[in-house]
């Protein structure tokens, strides 16, 4: 029983596959870099990123408290809508939101296109707002929000 247990959260073995590669660093298969500008970001980084956003969301909302604009208890829904708004309409015009600037990241399609669109950035924002998909990662080290918007956070 144990051993059928442990194969099982071991994951599905190499002869499973034979068609996929293993990867010997996060990004290899989508074809980024080991190293560098283009390679996969780490999750201290992002956690990083994430932090300095929600700072600027919390200012920003602070700031529409101090003038009347929103009232202080609605100002934690705020928060969330100003840090969704944000992070979708940066991540469209620039690849990235405030606090990934900051650290030096980037967010790129893995399929091919340009830039991230509008569609994109706002699925893979409402999910990282879930939280949990954010969580749980594959061996490039993306997120189930990169997942199924078919992006990879990078550094610049």
């Amino acid at each position: 029983m144990a051993r059928s247990i442990g194969s099982w959260l071991s994951g599905p073995s190499q002869s499973d596959d034979p068609g996929q590669r293993a990867s010997t660093y996060p990004g290899q298969r989508l074809g980024l870099p080991e190293s560098g500008p283009g390679s996969i970001a780490r999750f201290g980084r992002r956690i990083g990123a994430l932090c300095v956003d929600w700072l600027v969301c919390y200012g920003l909302t602070a700031l529409a408290v101090a003038f009347g604009l929103i009232s202080q208890a609605t100002q934690s829904t705020a928060v969330l809508v100003v840090w969704l708004v944000l992070g979708v309409v940066s991540v469209r015009l620039f690849g990235f939101t405030p606090g990934q600037f900051v650290l030096g990241l980037k967010v790129v399609p893995v399929d091919g296109r340009m830039h991230v669109g509008s569609g994109r950035a706002l699925v893979r924002g409402l999910l990282i707002a879930l939280v949990i998909p954010a969580l749980f990662t594959d061996s490039d080290l993306r997120g189930l929000h990169d997942l199924a918007s078919k992006t990879a956070v990078v550094r610049r």
